[in-house]
């Protein structure tokens, strides 16, 4: 029996347990659509614009480990996935991107509207295709799917082109197979467990990678059963609860921060999860450290990192074997990091206290960790606000502080939140946005109005891009061309359906923000805040508090 190539299309994304698409269809994508409208179990979810949808579609696959969908049309709609597909390629998150064409058989359009999608597409996927025979579409969307889920995840892409769409095909889907990722050398392991023993102050640093299901818990019983002392890169905040005991703070900085003296003190770093698309948590010399890498993938190495033993494989297994076989040390010296973090931990109260307004930014973290439950989820956009959270705010529980530090791309906050508050919609969800980041997929809170959403948007003005200026200032450049005006974000988001407010002290933002948690539907909060003194406190002020430990 035959059917049409766009329902096979849709019936294989069944059969992989696609539960949403989203995106913005256009002409090129209506036989697509069509089959689209007859599924009983995928949901389109149509957005404003193309790059929102493959925020959402990235961040579905962040948070559950299968492929998120995206839809857009051939010419313009493609090229507005592209930053979505970086985004998802850099950060590990598995998505597949759909685009339309033109007729590639026949067609009376000239090159109308006509890119080399595929090509454009190659740098930032690990798989792009066009589909040039029905019969093809089952193996292509199952291999598809099968490289943006395996390590590294990342974004696919393939092209589904009018005259392709509209053929007849005898073909079937393919069922998805069963698979398990490899395990560590037991030899690789023995050289990790032996360094480690012989260490005097070892450390954990856990990144990107070890951001999946299980690391955590075997992470968990590595650090109690050891003692060994550990902190993250921004992207591994979360793996393991951070008010642990032995958690060391988020290498936020570059260097020169107080977690960075504690991985100075240590013999031995052992890294999991590293993937070069972070800045470095530390940067290797010849003749210092021992550093033991554990990942999915080798160790790229670069002129800052080098590591000595790479244990290669699923990184729970490796950890857990790690675990059976190591015997703790009762040489271990890691006291005096742990001294760091306490220094660090009184430097952050003494900051968060201050009630000044605009609102002072280790003040705004410390109001947000204060009202966020345990599973509660705060997605950020790019900003200087970042560094802010990514230092101060304690993370509880894996994936609940969504941020970018790979492409550190501006507008993904709001489609994270959206995704996050669909894919969790018994949790407490909050996007954190400067103005400028929300101001590029701001059209997206109609979406989420009408998707009935329950999210509180933070936007932190200083209306200007005030990552930049602070760069600006610090270069010795004069504070020039960096500012801009804004809508009213009150009335604005009041224009879309949403509940719009304004803070106006530091008492008033508790009260918003407690209010937008407990009250349903989707509310932005105006916050004011002052940036004037980012330069002392995460330069020159942590620097000599943190040299004079």
């Amino acid at each position: 029996m035959t059917q049409k190539a766009s329902d096979l299309f849709i019936a294989c994304l069944e059969e992989e347990g696609v539960e949403y698409i989203f995106g913005v269809p256009g002409e090129e994508n209506l036989d697509f659509l069509d089959s689209l409208s007859r599924s009983k179990k995928i949901k389109l979810i149509l957005t404003r614009h193309e790059q929102g949808a493959g925020f959402m579609a990235a961040t579905y696959g962040r948070h559950t480990g299968k492929a998120g969908v995206c839809l857009a049309t051939l010419g313009p709609g493609a090229t507005n996935l592209v930053t979505a597909g970086a985004y998802a390629t850099l950060g590990g998150m598995p998505m597949m991107m759909i685009t339309g064409q033109k007729p590639i058989k026949k067609s009376k359009q000239g090159r109308f509207q006509i890119l080399d999608v595929v090509a454009m597409m190659g740098p930032i996927t690990k798989y792009t295709h066009q589909m040039a025979a029905s019969d093809n579409i089952p193996s292509r969307v199952r291999e598809a799917f099968r490289l943006a889920e395996e390590e590294k995840p990342g974004a696919v892409h393939i092209e589904l082109p009018e005259d392709i769409a509209d053929e007849q095909t005898d073909a079937l889907p393919i069922k998805r197979s069963v698979s398990r990722r490899p395990s560590a050398d037991p030899k690789a392991v023995r050289a990790a467990v032996e360094a480690l023993e012989n260490a005097k102050s070892p450390v954990l640093v856990i990144g990107a990678g070890a951001n999946r299901t299980m690391t955590g818990r075997m992470l968990l019983q590595f650090i109690e059963k050891t003692g060994i002392p550990f902190l993250t890169t921004q992207l591994g905040k979360g793996v393991i609860d951070e008010r642990h005991p032995k958690f060391l703070g988020c290498a936020a900085l570059s260097a020169g921060d107080f977690v960075h003296r504690a991985v100075e003190a240590s013999d031995c770093i052992v890294n999991v999860g590293h993937d070069v698309i972070e800045k470095p948590p530390f940067f290797m010399k010849p003749g210092g450290a021992q550093v033991i890498h554990i990942s999915s993938k080798t160790a790229e190495v670069d002129p800052v990192y080098f590591p000595g033993i790479e244990v290669i494989g699923d990184i729970a297994n490796a950890i857990w074997q790690m675990k059976e076989d190591i015997v703790p040390s009762g040489s271990w010296n890691c006291g005096h990091m742990l001294d760091y973090r306490k220094a660090e931990v009184e430097h952050t109260a003494s900051l968060s206290g201050d009630t000044r307004f605009p609102i002072f930014p280790p003040h705004a973290v410390q109001q947000v960790r204060d009202v966020m439950p345990d599973d509660g989820i705060i997605c950020l956009d790019n900003g200087v606000y970042k560094i802010w959270f990514a230092r101060g705010y304690t993370a509880h529980r894996p994936n609940t502080v969504l941020l970018d530090n790979a492409l550190a791309t501006m507008g993904a906050g709001l489609p994270s939140a959206m995704m996050s508050a669909m894919v969790y919609p018994d949790r407490k969800v909050m996007a954190i946005c400067g103005d400028g980041g929300f101001m590029m997929n701001s059209q997206e809170m109609e979406t989420a109005v009408r998707l009935g959403l329950n999210i509180t948007v933070l936007i932190l003005r200083d209306d200007s891009y005030g990552m930049i200026r602070w760069k600006q200032a610090n270069m010795g450049f004069a504070d020039w061309g960096l500012t801009y005006g804004n809508p009213d974000f009150v009335k604005y988001a009041d224009s879309y359906g949403a509940n719009g407010h304004r803070v106006e002290s530091s008492a008033h933002l508790t009260e918003l923000l407690k209010y937008c948690r407990d009250t349903p539907g989707v509310h932005l909060i105006d916050c004011p805040v002052d940036y004037s003194e980012n330069d002392r406190i995460l330069n020159a002020q942590i620097k000599e508090l943190s040299a004079a430990l």
